[in-house]
């Protein structure tokens, strides 16, 4: 008798790819975008998330999934910008999964939605490990964090389709070195699309609000949304 051991890893992450397969046809058939924020705990995720749905809600119809270990404070702030927000807690778990998501889904009329944004646990490891069947992924990073987060979490930032490099406004008092940090991101993600914004003064949100209509205009419904 041979006996076949199969690491635990394997199962967790083949069960989890399975489930996000079937979270994306169902976006998909639903005509929704989806867009998976992952950034540090206080790099800017929310206030991003904000500023997005109180500039983009008169193009499109947006709804907000927000991850997080307790309390609904960040799907408050979603809610009263102006999105659908479904609050998600994890209890303990330091990423969103696909099952997760998942739950999340069954709480939103898809046919209403445009634009999905889901805002992960804030975290620089397991997130990047974990599939959630969102049609892209957008890691938010900040200027207070340091210029050598790239190097120290490739993760990261393999896996991304779009960097908003958060809080510029506080370049002139941190050192940060933005030349090295954005080669390092390009050595782990060559051609990202990298987008640096402040959401305390607005500068940068005109190159991400298009960042995002594009992205929507393209893989989304295919309805002709006003330009920005």
């Amino acid at each position: 008798m041979i006996t076949e051991r199969v690491p635990v890893v394997e199962k967790i992450f083949g069960a989890n790819d399975r489930l996000a397969a079937d979270n994306h046809a169902r976006l998909e058939a639903a005509g929704v975008f989806s867009l998976n924020f992952m950034a540090s705990p206080g790099a800017g995720k929310t206030s991003l998330i904000e500023q997005t749905v109180r500039h983009l809600s008169g193009q499109l119809r947006l709804a907000v999934v927000d991850g997080d270990i307790a309390t609904s404070l960040d799907a408050d702030r979603a809610a009263a910008a102006g999105a659908v927000a479904v609050q998600i807690n994890t209890g303990g778990d330091c990423h969103l999964d696909a099952a997760m998501l998942q739950s999340a889904l069954d709480e939103l009329d898809l046919s209403v939605i445009d634009l999905l944004i889901v805002e992960n646990v804030g975290n620089l490891v397991c997130p990047a490990n974990f599939s959630l069947g969102t049609h892209k992924s957008v890691l938010v990073a900040s200027v207070p964090e340091g210029d050598d987060k790239p190097y120290k979490y490739p993760g990261a930032y393999r896996g991304v389709q779009a960097l908003v490099i958060n809080k510029i406004d506080l370049l002139p008092y941190v050192n940060f070195d933005m030349e090295y940090f954005q080669r390092g991101a390009s050595a782990l993600n060559p051609g990202l699309a990298t987008i640096p914004v402040s959401c305390r003064t607005g500068d940068g949100l005109d190159a991400w609000l298009e960042w995002v209509v594009e992205q929507v205009s393209t893989n989304g419904r295919g309805h002709e949304i006003r330009r920005i």
